[in-house]
C-alpha cells in the first residue's frame, strides 16, 4: 500500500488515492487495507484527505521513509523475539535474560534485519524503467538499484 502511494508522490506531494483504487490495483480486499491504514496514519506515514478527491497521501517523500519505520507502524518491535526487544521494557520480561545462551544471537538478527530495513525507502522499493528490485550488500548496509 505504501509504495501504491510512493508511485503517486510528485515531487511535492502525494496525489490522494482511494483504498479503492489501491484495492483493485494490488488485488487486496479494502477492508484488510482499512486496518493497515489506522496505524500508518497514527504513526504519521500517510496523511488523509476527505472529499470527492479525497483519498491518502504520504505525509513526507518516499526517500524519507524506511521499511523499518513502516514495519514498525505495522507490526511493532522488529524483534524476533521478546528478549531481543528495542524496547527494554519488553526485553526485561524475559524471565530467562540473565541466563540465556542464545540472547546475544536474538539481539544480532534483531539488528541484522533492521539494518537491512532502515536501509531501503519507499522510493527505493518504486518500479522505474530498468530497475527491477533493490538488491541489499549485507556487508555496507546501502540499497544498490539493479
Amino acid at each position: 500500500m505504501l509504495v501504491q502511494l510512493a508511485r503517486r508522490w510528485d515531487g511535492d506531494a502525494t496525489i490522494p488515492v482511494s483504498l479503492a483504487e489501491v484495492a483493485a490495483d494490488e488485488d487486496l480486499p479494502r477492508a484488510y487495507l482499512e486496518q493497515l491504514i489506522i496505524p500508518l496514519r497514527e504513526a504519521g506515514h500517510v496523511l488523509s484527505t476527505r472529499g470527492a478527491r479525497g483519498g491518502y497521501a504520504l505525509a513526507r517523500p518516499p526517500a524519507e521513509i524506511t521499511m523499518a519505520e513502516a514495519l514498525r507502524a505495522l507490526e511493532g518491535p522488529l524483534a524476533p523475539m521478546i528478549c531481543a526487544s528495542e524496547d527494554p521494557a519488553d526485553a526485561e520480561a524475559c524471565l530467562r535474560l540473565g541466563a540465556c545462551s542464545v540472547n546475544g544471537l536474538w539481539v544480532q538478527v534483531r539488528d541484522a534485519i533492521g539494518g537491512v530495513l532502515e536501509s531501503v525507502t519507499l522510493a527505493d522499493l518504486v518500479p522505474r524503467p530498468g530497475r527491477r528490485l533493490v538488491e541489499i550488500d549485507t556487508h555496507r548496509r546501502d540499497a544498490i538499484p539493479v
